[in-house]
Formats: C-alpha cells, structure tokens, sequence
C-alpha cells in the first residue's frame, strides 16, 4: 500500500498507438456502434456488434449501455491491464507447468491464451465450447494480461533469457508469507466491469490449460464501480483512506521510462514490457476501527475526508514535509506512511499501483479475512518496489495494522501485434 493513485482513464475504446477498427473477425468497432445508438448511447440489436455475441438472424442482439460497450485493445505496444483505468472487478491467478511440459507446451498455451483473450477483449465468444455466461453482457472494459514468473525460465530451458530484474525479492520482515499463495511459472490478471465478464474469462483461460498446466493460486477482488461517482476519483481502500494519490501519470513525460522496459532495454524479448510485484496484503481491521479518526490520520499522513496531506491544501497540494503545529510537533509524523513512501523519500523510486481489494469472508474467531490485493508495475523492481518497501519495512506506521500473506514478482511482456501471440519473442526467439 504505497501513496500513489490509481491509473486514469484514457478516452473508452481505444488504446495508445491503435485505432478504432476492429481487426478482421473482431465485428463491428465501438464508435461505429455508438454512433448507430445515437444520443441514447444504446446499441440497437446489430448482429454481429462486438458488444454483444453474435445474434442469429432472427435474434437481436441486447442493448447495451456504454459501460457495456466499452472496450480495451488486445494488440498495441503494452500489454492490456496496466495503464487501463481500474475495472469494478479482478482475478489474479498463477499457474505451474505440469510435469513434462516444457518450451512447446507453453508456446502452443500462450498462443491459445492470446486468441481466447482476443475474442473475449472483443466481447466475442471464447470459442470452441463457450459456456454463455457473459453472451448479453458487452466488452465491458475486459481486460487479461499475461507475465512469467522466475520459475517459468528452467521448466522451459530458456535460463539464459530471464531478466536479472525478475531475481527473487528480498525478505522484509514484516512478511509472512504462504508460500503456496506465492510465485508461480504463469501469472494471469483479468478485469472488466461486470462481474459476469470477469468471472467468465477466467474459465475460459483455466479451460484453455488443459493438461499444460495446472492453478497454483487464484485471488478475487473488487474496486467501485465506474460511474458511481460524478467524476472519476481515487479509489478508498477497505481502510475507508483514499488509497494512491502520487501514482505517475501516463501525460507524464518519464512515465515510459519508470513503468516500462525501454525499447533497446535487455532482455530484448521484454522491450515494452513491466515488471508486476503482486501481494497480497490483509488489513486488520478490527485494531484499525478501534482508533480514533485522528489517530487513523496520523497514521496515513492524509486526511480520511478528501485525501490532502495532514499540512493542508487538497488531494493534490504537495505535502510540507517540515510544517508544524503550535507545539512545534510534525504536522505529518515522522513515521506516517504518505511520508515514507514519498518518491523524493526514496531516490526517486516510483510505481504503478493497480490493485483490487478483496474480501474471503470471515475467520472462525470472527475476523474478516479481508484486504489489498496489491498490485504495482515498474521498469525494474530493484528500483521500484524494494527500495520503498525496505524503508517501510523500517518504520512504518501502518505495518502494525497490515500482514503481507503471500507475494510473487513477474516479467511481463510487450503487447502482441497483430498475428502474434503474447511472449511469441521469447518463446520463439
């Protein structure tokens, strides 16, 4: 949980270096549906839409609204799911390879990962044996996005190309960390904004595994829903703290350069690539309701209302680290958690934090098993996330309110062009 703010959201249905068409069997492109709709901002039944599955010819296919419609491109320079804005419901999950899998296994595994998620981006049938469950619900701004863990590199004899940004995390002592919660040789983000659509992706993509592989661990979470609010606004936490204010902003100008491997970066098969580190966090919720709503301040640095720093201003103004009350006590303390995540704090450290909460019910001694899962993405870890995680793991006030129960870090690709499969370069490179 570091202060940065979720991803904004760039204009619906398209995607930085890519139009509006769709591909060749993608149907009909989002602005030419809506511009079918009128100002009613419906699709009216075009069999076909690629808001919709494909209606029979007696069918009409269901109207949609534009949270329905809107839709994320599968092919570009990045791969979905990390610059997108943050969808109403995620799934994590990691996968090993079976026994006996190898090299080709995992090619043939991410080429059919890659076309299912092609077609279900697209708000299409997953293809062959599609169960139905999200037919009338759109595109919903899907997302599913692809990574290799630090064991995938052996299993596949491919030792050589593992990235040295992808060596393990250190330990910090405040982990506790299931080891049957963490790592993995496959890592699969999916998003969107119905429920339906989320959940029915990840089947598709358990499908698609077959024998090649096997789950490892999977996590649900949740996040507001799109709309919900009159304008877009940084997402609260199950803490009710306004959760991310100094995420770096894509309008940026090192954006690229903090969160994605450069083009001539090593090595070459990541190039537009990031580096995800994903924990997931509980949150001990009954200590944390027991303080006042001060102390819970005090603790974050910012106030719980609207976000601003503890020295004053809004979301937005630039904390004064050195601002002090009347009796010359820091006005944001000296251990609160804004304060030791600050960039300038941490050589410049910086991440993009995306993440989901989550909620797996209640405990037998009656405590909500409930939290973060955090998610965040940089060039490189070692100068992303441990740097800040170190020092939190040095002082931190919220580390008594929080337990870190599992961890992985994985390298995730360049985007696909168009013919090509998710990590074709390293696969068949």
């Amino acid at each position: 949980m570091v202060d940065q703010s979720i991803p904004e959201a760039r204009t619906p249905g398209t995607a930085p270096g890519e139009t509006d068409a769709a591909s060749a069997g993608e149907g009909i492109s989002r602005r030419r549906m809506l511009g079918t709709a009128g100002a009613t901002g419906l699709v009216l039944g075009t069999a076909g839409a690629a808001g919709g599955y494909a209606a029979a010819p007696s069918e009409a296919a269901t109207p949609l609204t534009s949270l329905g419609t809107d839709r994320a491109m599968f092919h570009g320079k990045h791969q979905p799911g990390i610059t997108d804005a943050l969808q109403a419901r995620g799934h994590v999950v990691a996968f090993d390879l079976a026994a006996g899998a190898g090299r080709k296994e995992a090619a043939a595994l991410l080429r059919r990962w890659s076309e299912t998620t092609r077609r279900l981006m697209a708000g299409e049938p997953s293809g062959h044996d599609d169960t139905d469950v999200a037919r009338d619900a759109g595109p919903s701004s899907l997302t599913i996005t692809f990574g290799f863990g630090h064991s995938f590199f052996a299993r596949t004899g491919l030792e050589k190309q593992r990235p040295a940004s992808l060596d393990p995390l250190p330990e910090f002592s405040s982990d506790r960390l299931d080891k049957k919660r963490s790592n993995g040789d496959l890592w699969v983000q999916i998003g969107a904004n119905d429920s339906l659509v989320a959940f029915h992706a990840l089947r598709a993509i358990q499908k698609d595994t077959g024998s090649a592989a096997r789950v490892r661990w999977q996590m649900n979470g949740f996040n507001r829903s799109p709309g919900a609010t009159a304008h877009p606004m940084t997402a609260r936490n199950l803490m009710g703290q306004i959760d991310g204010t100094r995420n770096p902003k894509p309008a940026e100008s090192d954006f690229d350069q903090r969160i994605f491997v450069p083009e001539k970066g090593e090595p070459t098969w990541m190039a537009n690539g990031s580096y995800a580190v994903v924990r997931r966090i509980r949150m001990l919720l009954d200590d944390w309701e027991k303080l006042s709503g001060k102390a819970q301040e005090d603790v974050i640095g910012r106030r719980k209302s609207d976000g601003a720093a503890l020295s004053g201003g809004t979301e937005t103004t630039a904390m004064n680290l050195e601002k002090t009350d009347a009796e010359g006590n820091l006005v944001v303390p000296i251990n609160a958690h804004a304060r030791i995540t600050r960039p300038d704090q941490n050589g410049g450290a910086a991440m993009l934090r995306r993440p989901f909460s989550f909620h797996d019910g209640i405990d037998t001694d009656g405590v909500p098993d409930a939290g973060l899962l955090f998610i965040c993405w940089q060039a490189d870890p070692l100068r992303g996330f441990v740097p800040v995680q170190r020092k939190l793991d040095r002082g931190d006030a919220l580390s008594q309110f929080i337990r870190h129960e599992s961890s992985g870090l994985f390298a995730v690709p360049g985007g696909a062009a168009k013919g090509e499969y998710v990590g074709q370069k390293l696969l068949e490179g």
